[in-house]
């Protein structure tokens, strides 16, 4: 095998990685679209969140007892902010619930630099040993090979509790036409949280793992990640589960070749020029459908 084509394999499988991750976030902004109408620019400073209760849920608990503590306090947090800053603003104009996402995201972001550091906090090694990858070492290590079974594991189930299951085809219901969903007896505030608390689950999953891999956290990693997966979301159909998955993993190689054979300087610009593409010719995304307005 050639040092060009391993390399190539180290760049593709670093940018699924990169993409798996984005998809988990991506996930709960589509989500919350999807049936609110709303971005929920908080969602990647609560998987910052997430990232900095891993840290201190491992110095004095074992891995078994911290991860599920940890998932269930970013639920908590997330359901928090569903009731303090969206349920109050369900009626109002919708720049309003806009605003309150904004003001959440920033107000969550400064709360853990003044609560924690300016400074990048190291992330305790969480992963196992993995012998089976000893031979496939050089294009995907432990952190790798975790990320993408665990993104795909949630991100399958999901789709399947979405297509099968009762609470969510009431999601998919209250999605398509919340008022016609009420007179059905389907109780919105009920689907709402519980949207709000698998966004939340998948935030807190993307926070332990990315941290995990980076080996680092700090304040601001899921304000950076939480627009990238805007912009995955976005890309791949924002309002669609599968489009979020798409442009998670189109985001992540983009990124991942970009830097690779130019420089790590272009892979911001490139994910929100991307962005701006999007919007400017393909506004529905690549699985989106566009929706006619009638006058």
């Amino acid at each position: 095998m050639s040092e060009q084509f391993l390399y190539f394999l180290q760049q593709m499988f670093n940018g699924v990685t990169l993409g798996s991750t984005y998809a988990l976030i991506a996930i709960g902004y589509t989500m919350v679209y999807g049936i609110l109408r709303l971005i929920n620019f908080a969602h990647g400073d609560i998987f910052t969140v997430a990232g900095f209760l891993m840290v201190y849920a491992t110095a004095s608990l074992p891995l078994t007892v911290s991860i599920p503590l940890v998932i269930v306090a970013t639920v908590l947090l997330g359901i928090a902010v569903e009731k303090v800053a969206y349920k109050p603003l369900r009626t109002a104009p919708r720049l309003s619930p806009l605003i309150s996402a904004i003001g959440m995201s920033i107000f969550l972001q400064n709360y853990v630099l003044l609560a924690q550091t300016s400074d990048f906090v190291p992330f305790p090694n969480l992963l196992p040993e993995m012998d089976f990858l000893e031979h496939i070492g050089y294009v995907m290590g432990p952190s790798d090979f975790l990320i993408l079974l665990v993104s795909t594991i949630a991100m399958v189930s999901l789709s399947l509790f979405i297509r099968y299951t009762r609470m969510g085809k009431a999601m998919r219901a209250t999605s398509q036409n919340r008022k016609m969903a009420l007179l059905l007896g389907i109780n919105a505030d009920r689907i709402i949280s519980l949207t709000f608390i698998v966004g939340s689950s998948l935030a807190a999953l993307g926070g332990v793992l990315i941290a995990s891999h980076m080996g680092q956290v700090n304040f601001g990693i899921g304000f950076l990640a939480g627009l990238k997966a805007f912009t995955a979301a976005v890309l791949g159909g924002i309002g669609s589960i599968p489009g979020a998955m798409l442009g998670g993993l189109v985001l992540g190689l983009a990124e991942s070749f970009t830097t690779g054979y130019f420089s790590g300087n272009y892979e911001d610009i490139l994910a929100f020029g991307i962005l701006i593409l999007i919007l400017i010719f393909r506004p529905e995304g690549i699985l989106g459908k566009a929706t006619v307005q009638k006058v």
